[in-house]
């Protein structure tokens, strides 16, 4: 049985989450976009605020909160306040997560309290995406081989989410490549390590305020026991962290979408043509009730999923479901208050034209809707 109550930690931390995103990220949201700049300051406080790694245990240094409802309900309202940050900040608790699931307990002691560590805002990312590899898992080209008591590992990531910047890498790379997707393994490679560097910046349609860039393995020397988890296990580390991580991009476009919609909303009641506000236009207050039931609809799919998550069992089709609905109505919602604000919804002086360039990635990143398609068929 699935319930939509909220308990009063997760009430406490939505309220949270959404104060900082009011007083700390919108403030600040649309120059970071124009500038094509990651307010690393802004960061800092998500951090000191708990916001960023509070899910891991408190022997870590996290915040104890072991609930994917509750990082669900969390990233819902750090995305209402600019998705681009918010997707830099979900990132590093990406990179914290693959250690804390499948790392070892020195692993653990030693990358994952760096990571959490309230008193240093370290960056995370993980290395997955290559030019020639993105749904197709097996492609990957970046090589790691044994040699003594290190592994070398040489490639080029792109499309990374704070690549470039971080403090620790994540890094997929074939170990067995005879295996394809089989022969993967997983690598902590700190930012500090010989052979590791920044490549392109990448400037975006959207999610400006997050930094998106390639990162290069030239000879890149780490000691043997920084490979994660078992050798060859990758693939599998890949597909647990994203069957847990779509829930959560799936309420990242609830919180696009729900921004969109308020300020239509707002804007309609207060727009007057014609002698009355629009929203008195059934074509106007049509369109509205048709967005807020999706934005519910999606949310609860979200919920859906993440209850079941944590409740131990499978999530994975129910995560790609949620995730694949919610990206679509992130992306109608927003286009929708577009066309609600005319001629001003098109104008970089209102914040929905933002919102939808923002929301057109949820569709892409963390598996394309048509790979969640795909992963839906597979487990019918």
């Amino acid at each position: 049985m699935i319930s939509f109550q909220m308990t009063d930690e997760q009430r406490e931390m939505q309220r949270l989450a959404r104060r900082f995103a009011e007083e700390e990220m919108r403030p600040v949201a649309p120059e970071c976009d124009e500038q094509e700049r990651f307010p690393r300051d802004v960061y800092e406080k998500a951090h000191r605020a708990g916001l960023i790694t509070y899910r891991f245990p408190e022997e870590y240094l996290g915040g104890g909160v072991d609930s994917l409802l509750t990082s669900c309900i969390i990233s819902e309202e750090l995305f209402w306040g600019c998705a681009g940050m918010a997707t830099s900040f979900g990132v590093t608790a990406l990179a914290a997560g693959l250690i804390h699931q499948f790392g070892t307990e020195q692993q653990k002691q030693k990358w994952l309290t760096f990571l959490c560590d309230p008193k240093h805002a370290r960056l995370g990312a993980v290395c997955l995406t290559e030019p020639g590899a993105g749904s197709d898992f097996g492609a990957i080209q970046t090589r790691a081989v044994r040699r003594g008591d290190e592994w070398v590992i040489n490639g080029r990531k792109c499309f990374i989410t704070n690549g470039g910047i971080a403090d620790l890498y994540l890094v997929f790379a074939k170990t067995k490549p005879e295996d394809g997707y089989n022969g993967v393994s997983l690598f902590l490679v700190p930012k500090d390590a010989p052979g590791v560097s920044g490549g392109k910046k990448e400037r975006k349609m959207g999610q400006r305020a997050s930094h998106t860039g390639d990162v290069i393995f030239e000879d890149c020397r780490i000691p043997a026991e920084f490979l994660v988890g078992e050798e060859n296990r990758g693939f599998y580390y890949a597909m647990k962290m994203l069957e847990h991580s779509r829930p959560t991009v799936g309420a990242a476009a609830v919180g696009v979408a729900r921004a969109a919609w308020e300020y239509a909303l707002d804007y309609a009641k207060k727009r007057v043509q014609f002698g009355r506000p629009i929203f008195h236009n059934q074509s106007i207050s049509f369109m509205l009730a048709d967005m807020r039931t999706k934005i519910d609809a999606a949310r609860f799919l979200v919920w859906r999923a993440a209850e079941l998550a944590d409740r131990g069992e499978s999530c994975a089709l129910e995560g790609s479901m949620a995730k694949a609905y919610a990206a679509e109505v992130a992306m109608e919602v927003t286009t929708q208050a577009v066309q609600i604000l005319g001629g001003y919804g098109y104008m970089r002086d209102f914040p929905v034209e933002k919102w939808m360039r923002d929301a057109k990635v949820l569709s892409i990143y963390e598996g394309t809707t048509q790979i969640q398609k795909l992963v839906m068929t597979r487990l019918m």
